[in-house]
């Protein structure tokens, strides 16, 4: 086979050296458009993993490689005057000019023929020059080929928010450096590591409007990077930092990166001789992944790898389907990659956030776990003294006493069972038993049915359990088996409710109300969901009169300021039911489309009078309602808020104005925003993903300054522990996995090693047996 590769990086000169070492009758050729060993940039990081997969790739040249890079577990973040570092990554650092001559030594060696000061206008005329049967596009970040082919290739180019500039100094720093500056503009950050025996890298980045009111743009190159220097002397020693990109004038060298996804990576090119050759996508030609993750050569590198062994043995008839294989299976690997790259990237552009709202400690485990791939779990194994340290610090944060946390030296209190309190409540732990609608009431009576399912799940653990959305008025509800809270019956039913949980738990209890407005008079929910009942509907309301599913739902009456008078009245009169039935806690439904919900999202109205329009003017009956509810709820009983972050459809409610409503509802006196978001439009397209509504719950708690709850595809206590230890929320509602499991969050505890919770005495056989199955289940495991 004859492999033309059009870039000289590491991407077309690994994959060079592989097709050789597979088939020394193979012919490969890497065109490189510098100079020979003339390669440009500082050092490039990988992990103790990506030095495996080039060991097992081609020993030879990893040997070297190894041999050249520096090692480092630790990572120290500096942060308000303090340095705090946490141990056990395992990176490795290496010059990237270095990484590079040592390929093209190993490619010359192997027979692979190295073309240098040549730039590719004509893949095809070059493809044809040398007869290739394969070519690779390893043309990096700004692929001529890639956008020679991009209706082919469709490349999606997302250009973020930060400024960056990559210099390097002789500061030898002994550890992965991250360093933080607050300016009068707002913060500037450095990425700080060293790569060979006298020279690191140091990146330096900011957002776009801090950057340019600093007026860097304004500088020339030398003055730029005098500016860095002082900003970040106290790490630099009196060291110099370096660029070498002295071809760029002034503020050129401050660039933002650009995140490169590509929906297809192979085109068929017809040349002149009518042979069908492949141009496939390597490397920064096909996606980036930003350099906080350190991942773009680890990318390229396994590019080549993967490719190199999907052509293995298949010859020229089996090429269509091994790059098939290839564009399948690294899409997948590089999509993983660039969601964690884009988690970190998000992290280091709201360093504002993060640095405004947490304290030192709380931001640099924030900082550790950013892009999800490393959980508190994880980072355990990486770092156990550090974890557990945090640990006893955020414990003694949340109220746990000194002398009870010196109790618990052997094992350091989770996050997930740190204690919460507000106003006067204490919820035992961070777990929420979500609500969740049954569908299961007689003319909104709940029976034995919720008595069962509320009271087991109140035993099974959690911090506290939500009646699901309890009605204010007959017509508020959702379905006919939708529970109410609008008569003395309802009250009295759920007072039972209520008083077998606190005579047999110590979990709370909390009420949530709502009118379920142009979403009620619907079939229950294992029915037709969401579609009107076949016989018995009665009228329903909302902001405007807009049907939720066009040609099938009822179209609602636009509310009246008559309508509004009584519904709010509604809401009050449940309120004091729920108080007198002796609920914990109360949260007000403005979320998933329904009543309230429906005036604040303008995809539900459309209103032209003092309540539509701008979205103060679509609060202002949702805070109505709020502020009657609250003055007649309990002053020493917690209130919270449920509303939809992100409606997932074009036009509608966006995480940016999910942070002025957490505000505003936070100035009319809540305690607390549940966070979730959709299903107010049935076009809604959401991003679904293990936690995937967290983002929400971390904005508005950090940006808003409000505690919140994070809900959303959350089924792990390491999940939990996660979300709560970065401060990315306060509570964590779990709703499907305590349908499966009543008793989740003691069966959580058990997994993960936690013995200091308390278990109904009815069950602490139970609990034994439990603890002792997991333990020989990990001790097997451990074993193989």
């Amino acid at each position: 086979m004859r492999v033309l590769c059009i870039g000289g990086g590491p991407a077309g000169l690994y994959f060079g050296l592989l097709m050789k070492l597979q088939d020394p009758a193979n012919e490969v050729i890497v065109v490189e458009r510098n100079r020979p060993y003339d390669t440009f940039g500082w050092g490039v990081v990988f992990s103790d993993a990506t030095m495996d997969n080039l060991k097992q790739a081609d020993p030879v040249s990893a040997a070297e490689i190894n041999a050249a890079f520096n090692h480092w577990d630790d990572i120290d973040i500096h942060i308000g005057g303090r340095t705090i570092r946490s141990g056990g990554h395992g990176f490795i650092g290496i010059g990237r000019k270095r990484l590079l001559n040592i390929l093209q030594a190993r490619c010359e060696a192997l027979g692979v023929k190295l073309v240098f000061e040549t730039d590719v206008s004509d893949d095809q005329a070059l493809a044809m020059q040398y007869q290739a049967d394969l070519v690779i596009a390893s043309d990096g970040l700004n692929s001529r080929i890639r956008t020679r082919y991009a209706d082919t290739f469709q490349p999606d180019i997302d250009t973020r928010q930060c400024r960056f500039v990559w210099m390097g100094t002789h500061k030898l720093f002994d550890a992965f450096t991250f360093a933080f500056e607050k300016t009068e503009h707002g913060w500037f950050q450095a990425h700080a590591y060293r790569f060979d025996d006298t020279t690191s890298t140091f990146i330096v980045e900011a957002p776009e409007s801090v950057w340019r009111a600093a007026g860097i743009e304004q500088m020339s190159q030398e003055e730029g990077v005098a500016y860095c220097e002082r900003l970040f002397a106290r790490y630099l020693d009196g060291n110099k930092l370096i660029t070498n990109a002295a071809h760029l004038r002034g503020s050129a060298i401050w660039i933002r990166f650009p995140r490169v996804i590509c929906r297809q990576w192979v085109h068929w090119n017809t040349l002149p001789d009518g042979r069908r050759v492949p141009v496939v996508l390597m490397g920064d030609a096909a996606h980036t992944a930003h350099f906080s993750i350190g991942s773009g050569t680890k990318l390229a590198l396994e590019d080549a790898i993967d490719l190199a062994e999907e052509i293995r043995g298949r010859g020229h008839d089996g090429l269509p389907d091994a790059l098939s294989r290839y564009e399948a299976t690294r899409g997948v690997e590089v999509l993983k990659i660039q969601n964690a790259a884009r988690n970190s990237t998000e992290w280091f552009e709201n360093v504002e956030r993060y640095a405004g709202s947490l304290p030192p400690e709380q931001f640099a485990y924030s900082l550790l776990t950013r892009s999800q791939r490393i959980s508190h779990e994880n980072l355990r194994v990486r770092d156990a003294d550090y974890v557990a340290q945090f640990e006893h610090w955020l414990a003694r944060q949340a109220g746990v006493q000194p002398e009870s946390l010196q109790l618990r030296e052997h094992q350091p209190l989770p996050p997930m069972f740190t204690p919460f309190r507000v106003r006067g409540v204490t919820l035992k732990n961070r777990v929420v038993v979500s609500p969740m609608a049954m569908y299961s009431c007689t003319d909104g009576v709940p029976g034995d049915f919720h008595l069962v399912h509320l009271g087991s799940r109140a035993l099974g653990g959690a911090g506290m359990v939500v009646a699901e959305m309890t009605c204010v008025s007959p017509d508020a509800r959702i379905t006919p088996g939708c529970p109410g809270l609008w008569n003395d019956a309802q009250r009295d039913a759920w007072r039972r409710i209520v008083d077998f949980v606190h005579a047999n738990s110590d979990a709370r209890i909390a009420m949530q109300i709502g009118h379920s407005g142009r979403k009620g008079s619907t079939q229950l929910g294992w029915e037709a969901m969401d579609h009107p009942l076949s016989e018995g509907n009665w009228p329903v309301i909302s902001a405007s009169p807009l049907p939720y599913l066009p040609g099938e739902s009822q179209t609602p009456r636009e509310m009246t300021r008559a309508d509004m008078d009584r519904v709010r009245d509604d809401f009050v009169a449940s309120a004091r039911r729920a108080a007198e039935a002796g609920f914990d806690w109360l949260e007000l439904h403005c979320a998933h489309g329904y009543l309230l919900s429906s005036f604040i999202s303008p995809l539900t109205n459309t209103r032209e009078d003092e309540y539509g329009g701008s979205l103060a003017a679509r609060l202002r009956y949702p805070l109505e309602v709020f502020a009657a509810v609250r003055e007649v709820w309990p002053e020493h009983k917690p209130m919270s808020v449920r509303i939809s972050a992100h409606d997932w459809v074009e036009g509608g409610i966006t995480p940016d104005d999910a942070i002025e409503i957490a505000r505003a509802f936070k100035a009319a006196g809540a305690d607390m925003i549940d966070c979730s978001s959709g299903q107010v439009s049935p076009d809604q397209a959401p991003v679904y993903g293990r936690m995937y509504q967290t983002p929400f719950a971390d904005r508005i708690r950090n940006e808003a300054g409000i505690a919140t709850i994070a809900v959303g595809a959350i089924f792990e206590a390491d999940h939990v522990d996660s979300i709560i230890a970065a401060g990315r929320a306060d509570l964590c509602a779990i709703a499907r996995p305590h349908l499966a499991n009543p008793a989740w969050t003691l069966q959580e505890a058990a997994r993960i090693g936690y013995r200091d919770i308390t278990w109904p005495k009815q069950y602490q056989a139970g609990k034994r047996q439990l603890e002792t199955n997991l333990e020989r289940a990990a001790a097997q495991e451990k074993q193989g």
